[in-house]
């Protein structure tokens, strides 16, 4: 039977780079995003003629339960099992805590850390039945040692961190591992809010000399579902050698 992985912030990035490298290794795929949809719509297209695979598409807030229980419910039924589920949606936000309104706290973190428990709280279950899955959480090294005028974003990865750890944990018994990859400056839209001399001074600090890409980080979550059961509860850092 032909494998499944549903991937979360699909449309643009590192999901819609994991999008593709799960794809061109024969899985069906199940992905969503919020506000991308005509984007995540024409990759859908392509990676379905292109590698003859079956693509679902969900468009909503996987900071709302009820959004995931129905892509969840909806993955289940279309494809019987999930053998890979990849938390990847995620927004940041830049500025001092003080600045910070109840609402933006509130909605970064649904989107960042609810989200996490709404997906595998839906796909545990299925994969606990098959006794054989893979979780990834896309993290962040700020997760592991906080960012100024990040306070809220690494708060949710830091949560992600130690969420990953306990599940793992939890279901190692069931065959199912759990692990993250805490970036670090990966190239996509979300750290192009830096200027050009930002950007530059911030690669200075970078012992590789560069960003990582989306691709690396889609190769790694790829070696990670398709290696030893026995990498489980672990925060592989993947930051050029910069934290």
């Amino acid at each position: 039977m032909r494998k499944t992985a549903c991937i979360t912030g699909a449309s643009r990035g590192i999901g819609a780079a994991l999008a593709k490298k799960f794809a061109k290794e024969g899985y069906d795929l199940s992905l969503s995003c919020h506000r991308s949809e005509e984007q995540m719509q024409a990759l859908a297209e392509s990676l379905q003629d292109s590698y003859n695979i079956r693509v679902l598409t969900f468009f909503g807030d996987v900071g709302d339960f009820s959004f995931v229980e129905k892509m969840m419910k909806t993955t289940l039924q279309e494809f019987d099992s999930l053998d890979v589920l990849i938390n990847n949606a995620g927004i940041s936000y830049i500025g001092l805590l003080t600045d910070m309104d109840i609402e933006d706290w509130n909605r970064i973190l649904a989107t960042n850390l609810t989200s996490i428990f709404s997906t595998c709280r839906l796909a545990v279950p299925s994969m606990v039945h098959e006794k054989t899955g893979h979780i990834i959480n896309i993290s962040s090294v700020w997760g592991n040692v906080g960012a100024s005028c990040e306070v809220a974003y690494s708060a949710c990865k830091g949560g992600i961190n130690s969420f990953t750890r306990a599940l793992g944990k939890e279901l190692a018994p069931s065959n199912i591992q759990v692990n993250a990859i805490a970036c670090g400056v990966i190239d996509t839209d979300m750290n192009r809010c830096f200027s050009k001399e930002e950007r530059a001074a911030l690669i200075e600090e970078i012992p590789a000399g560069r960003m990582g890409t989306p691709e690396e980080v889609a190769e790694l979550a790829f070696s990670i579902a398709t290696g030893t059961s026995y990498l489980n509860g672990q925060i592989l850092t993947l930051d050029g050698g910069w934290i």
